[in-house]
């Protein structure tokens, strides 16, 4: 069993439901699928979320994802195919839970901004997916 595994006994390969906050109070919060595949240490896979900000409200936005996984902790870089300037490099840090059904960290994108992330195993508990996006992403008044 290689080391990104051991702790869990599960590979983060799948299709994983997340969402991200962006640090200001105004910004929407953002949910996004990813398709991850584990193998070793390392972690590949593509994103598509929504393009809430910068763009128009129907548009999809698509991402690669490239990093690795030691144990508990996950780094990836997810660079956006470029369809929209204003998106292109975001490196996310996080920490896999001990069943490996939730990542939880920060993103950041270098030398300007940063802010939450939740990512939750496809097919996993809806009730335990909706109870931790309300931890993570508080109701606004």
């Amino acid at each position: 069993m290689d080391r990104g595994s051991v702790e869990s006994g599960r590979k983060l390969t799948g299709v994983w439901q997340g969402i991200y906050d962006y640090p200001s109070g105004g910004a929407p919060t953002v949910p996004f699928t990813a398709t991850l595949i584990e193998a070793g240490q390392s972690l590949s896979g593509s994103v598509h979320e929504p393009c809430l900000m910068h763009g128009h409200g129907n548009d999809t936005l698509f991402a690669t994802l490239f990093g690795a996984r030691d144990g508990r902790a996950v780094r990836f870089v997810k660079t956006y195919d470029g369809s929209n300037p204003n998106y292109t490099t975001v490196v996310y840090e996080g920490t896999v839970n001990g069943d490996a059904t939730e990542i939880e960290g920060r993103w950041r994108i270098p030398q300007s901004w940063s802010g939450k992330f939740l990512m939750i195993r496809s097919g996993e508990e809806p009730a335990k997916a909706e109870e931790r996006t309300r931890e993570l992403v508080p109701a606004r008044t």
